[in-house]
């Protein structure tokens, strides 16, 4: 499993950024029979969605960060709502294929979301706010022995006792 280091490295935090980019350019045309409170509500909902991911990212403790996980999945879904309000809208149906897209970024991104707090909550590390070189030290010993183990495993012939017992 892949370490970040910076909200900016997450996959999830870069589509949710060009999820805001490509509706922030949709709502720049200025869509007709759209209010300017409908399009102001849309591009918050976008918005919070990248935002949460790195208020949560930058917190320092898992529960923080699943509790920011879980807003920005709401905000992705709020986005989803509103682009398939939009998509109803009468004389905006040339828009159809660009909306499609929106709204498939961000179910991306909800489904990302899911999946990442579902690890989190699965976790034993409390998050990096209570790391100290001791709990880092241990990780770092189980991973290499975690590593180690899976290269054994792997130069086992494939008819093994042990490797068809893992496989099970």
């Amino acid at each position: 499993m892949a370490t970040y280091e910076r909200f900016e490295d997450l996959p999830v935090w870069q589509e949710a950024a060009k999820l805001y980019e490509a509706v922030d350019a949709l709502l720049a045309a200025r869509l007709p029979g759209i209010s300017r409170s409908f399009a102001d509500q849309l591009e918050r909902a976008t918005l919070s969605v990248s935002n949460n991911i790195a208020e949560g990212f930058e917190r320092g403790t898992t529960n923080e960060l699943l509790m920011f996980l879980y807003i920005a999945r709401g905000s992705a879904g709020e986005t989803r709502s509103m682009l398939c309000l939009l998509e109803r809208k009468p004389g905006l149906q040339h828009l159809k294929s660009q909306v499609l897209d929106l709204k498939s970024s961000a179910e991306s991104c909800s489904r990302q979301l899911r999946a990442w707090a579902e690890t989190l909550q699965n976790s034993d590390i409390p998050g990096t706010r209570y790391l100290n070189d001791n709990v880092r030290r241990r990780e770092q010993q189980k991973k290499r022995a975690d590593d180690v183990q899976q290269r054994l495993m792997d130069a086992l012939p494939p008819n093994h006792p042990l490797r068809r017992r893992k496989e099970e």
